[in-house]
């Protein structure tokens, strides 16, 4: 104790006077700044690892913040400052991220109301999934990705994947889900106007099942925010280049999705969780 307060003082009187006063010496002192240093070098040596295995297992797409919770939540009670600090000398940086461009929500105003308005916090508000398309460029051309998202817990519920852009996309990709997570009457179904999602077949099916069918307002982009969100995420994390092939494609996206997206990468507006964890919070909760 008296040589850690020598050591929180030295900065103010002389560290001899302060060792003197307290009946310490100098020398012992000194090999006890000498045995602090060892010991943090120990415990850095620890965090340089995880934080390279970290690093590694999250694709490269942590921060500094994600990084943190990620330490803690391996026992490691670490400070933003001493992270920043090993990042640094680790030379460890997260991908760039694409900035969110989402797309324009067009169509015709008669097709469905936007019943969920944004309603987009976790845990809260009417039960909901999202949809949404995006293309994923291969050497062989574009793959079409549809998704289905809780709202709630931000999983991907269900997707599917083909190279033609059609009706049958967006219908797999929900009944995918259904056949996953089944949900009693009322649940909400939010997309864009894109014509997928108001054709006979993809609304029949949502009919069957009691869910009410909600849409982006025309022109709203950020009607659908948490849909385009995640394909930004994705696109940075895991669809930055080309794929080989189509197939590559498909198998990449069900590993990012049941791999890591779902089970592992912490997601800032579920509190640092990862969605299934997320997930089961709120069952256990109920």
């Amino acid at each position: 104790m008296r040589y850690a307060f020598v050591a929180s003082q030295r900065t103010h009187y002389p560290t001899r006077l302060l060792c003197r006063v307290l009946g310490v010496s100098v020398s012992g002192f000194h090999d006890y700044l000498h045995r602090q240093y060892a010991q943090t070098c120990d415990v850095d040596l620890a965090l340089r690892t995880e934080l390279r295995a970290i690093h590694v297992t999250s694709r490269r797409s942590y921060g500094r913040r994600r990084l943190v919770r990620a330490l803690r939540a391996r026992n490691h009670p670490v400070g933003h400052k001493r992270v920043a600090r090993l990042m640094a000398e680790e030379r460890i940086q997260r991908k760039a991220k694409g900035r969110f461009r989402p797309k324009s929500s067009g169509g015709s105003s008669q097709l469905a109301p936007n019943l969920l308005d944004r309603q987009f916090a976790p845990g809260t508000g009417p039960t909901a999934w999202v949809g949404d398309i995006t293309y994923v460029p291969t050497r062989q051309g574009w793959l079409h990705l549809a998704v289905v998202i809780s709202v709630q817990t931000r999983q991907v519920l269900g997707y599917s994947v083909s190279k033609r852009l059609t009706e049958e996309l967006v219908v797999k990709a929900f009944a995918n889900a259904w056949a996953l997570h089944p949900q009693g009457p009322g649940l909400i179904f939010h997309s864009d106007r894109g014509g997928q999602y108001w054709g006979n077949e993809f609304r029949q099916l949502l009919q069957s099942h009691g869910v009410v069918q909600s849409m982006s307002r025309p022109g709203n982009c950020w009607d659908n925010a948490v849909a385009e969100s995640f394909f930004a995420t994705f696109k940075t994390e895991e669809a930055a280049e080309p794929y080989a092939s189509r197939q590559q494609a498909s198998q990449s996206i069900a590993a990012y999705i049941h791999g890591f997206y779902n089970p592992a990468r912490l997601h800032s507006a579920l509190g640092y969780h990862s969605p299934n964890n997320y997930a089961r919070q709120l069952r256990t909760a109920a």
